[in-house]
């Protein structure tokens, strides 16, 4: 019996000052390799979030997560080396995952909830909080 191809995250972070339309061919072209090469499962936009710290003077990014099946190692070296000189590419980084990883969750609403929650107003001091 053969294996099952092995499952992957793509996670990309594409420049929010590139135009769209640059943002989106990048996005076709990765999803076609893909999809000449192996199998595309999952294609999630999760919106602009916040960077943890800047990157390249960057402080937000558009971050896109693309699941797939890989059935030859062709696939993720053409993806290293496309992604790696795209300069609408903020950072990316393909994960090969373990068997029965539990799907990701849908971020696409969760980064927005949080962005637009206020802070709590701070107490004055000698104040109980």
């Amino acid at each position: 019996m053969s294996q099952p191809a092995p499952t992957y995250d793509l996670l990309l972070l594409l420049d929010t000052e590139a135009e769209e339309p640059v943002r989106e061919k990048l996005l076709a072209d990765t999803r076609t390799a893909i999809a000449a090469q192996g199998e595309l499962l999952r294609d999630d936009a999760w919106g602009e979030r916040a960077l943890a710290y800047p990157i390249a003077h960057k402080a937000t990014a558009k971050y896109h997560l693309l699941q797939f099946h890989a059935a030859s190692p062709e696939l993720l070296h053409g993806l290293n080396r496309t992604l790696r000189i795209a300069d609408e590419v903020v950072r990316f980084r393909i994960v090969k995952l373990k068997p029965g990883t539990p799907d990701a969750p849908d971020m696409s609403t969760a980064g927005a909830a949080v962005a637009h929650t206020p802070a709590p107003e701070p107490a004055a001091v000698g104040e109980p909080a």
